[in-house]
């Protein structure tokens, strides 16, 4: 019983370090290995899945693989997926991982401390990878993993259902000025 009440005290414990779903989404820096960066407020008005991986991670290869598959399907619906590596030697690794897997949406790279900003996790936390974002058409995030990964959020069945909900939702209307949010680079 002891044990049972302590597992769910972390449980409680890591909920409440998590934030909150929905939220706006912080700005983020996407550094391709070559050519200029991307910030993912350009990609506003369309729904993002936003992974952060680590190129030698065989779920995170895994689920690039799906999104790829996922985006020549519905792409041309609204749907931008995006990843950003983060392991030791990032920049280098990532065009031969691209290649190999036939990635056809960017990946880019980033250091830890920037991704971890960007979740919103302690810095010592241990992450679990991939780490999935969904953000919608207005830049509101409706959808991420928490660090100790939950396997139904991984599924593609989940990730169909978040495609079909989110891209139902019209677009912002272009003309329309958002407050500036903070960027994590």
């Amino acid at each position: 019983m002891a044990r049972l009440i302590g597992i769910l005290m972390l449980a409680g414990a890591l909920n409440a370090a998590m934030p909150t779903v929905p939220r706006p989404s912080p700005e983020f820096v996407i550094h391709p290995p070559s050519g200029p960066e991307t910030l993912l407020s350009g990609y506003r008005g369309k729904v993002v899945a936003l992974e952060f991986i680590q190129t030698t991670c065989p779920h995170c290869q895994h689920s690039v693989q799906l999104m790829t598959r996922l985006y020549a399907e519905v792409g041309k619906d609204g749907f931008q997926p995006l990843a950003v590596a983060w392991n030791d030697n990032a920049a280098e690794l990532v065009p031969n991982f691209v290649r190999q897997l036939g990635v056809t949406f960017p990946v880019g790279v980033s250091d830890r401390n920037h991704v971890l900003t960007y979740l919103g996790f302690d810095f010592d936390a241990r992450v679990a990878v991939p780490q999935i974002v969904w953000i919608d058409r207005k830049g509101i995030i409706r959808s991420e993993t928490p660090p100790p990964s939950d396997e139904k959020m991984l599924q593609e069945s989940y990730w169909r259902e978040m495609l079909a909900q989110l891209l139902k939702e019209p677009a912002p209307a272009t003309h329309a000025k958002t407050a500036r949010k903070p960027v994590v680079r």
